[in-house]
């Protein structure tokens, strides 16, 4: 099993930055790929970014290429969201996940997930 701990989100204004982490603990060396996914209210979870584990490469949905990047850290088994130039569109609960043997973008192909955290952009 592994157990996946988002750090605390935030309110921020429109054009500000803000850097979400996720630890991974227990098996984490089972893990292929991880994620960020959101979900906004009365909107159905939404892919944002993922990075291989051990390859490094990574992939983003449209809305956020340019201005979020995925990061992760192996030895602190860690994996980071840097969100910079964020719009009010950006607020939602933010979902970190974990998948042992796919490196997708749809939420069926991970097997671990965390809390969630809040991030609120204000216009």
């Amino acid at each position: 099993q592994v157990q996946l701990i988002e750090s605390r989100g935030g309110l921020v204004q429109a054009g500000g930055s803000l850097r979400l982490s996720c630890v991974a603990s227990g098996r984490s060396f089972s893990l292929n790929a991880m994620a960020w996914f959101r979900q906004a209210p009365g909107k159905e979870r939404e892919f944002v970014a993922r990075i291989s584990w051990t390859g490094g490469s990574t992939d983003y949905t449209d809305s956020v290429m340019g201005r979020f990047t995925i990061s992760r850290d192996r030895v602190k088994n860690t994996v980071y969201l840097q969100m910079n130039n964020l719009k009010p569109e950006d607020t939602a609960v933010y979902y970190c996940a974990g998948a042992r043997a796919y490196y997708g973008s749809s939420g069926f192909e991970y097997d671990y997930w965390g809390q969630g955290t809040q991030v609120t952009v204000s216009s």
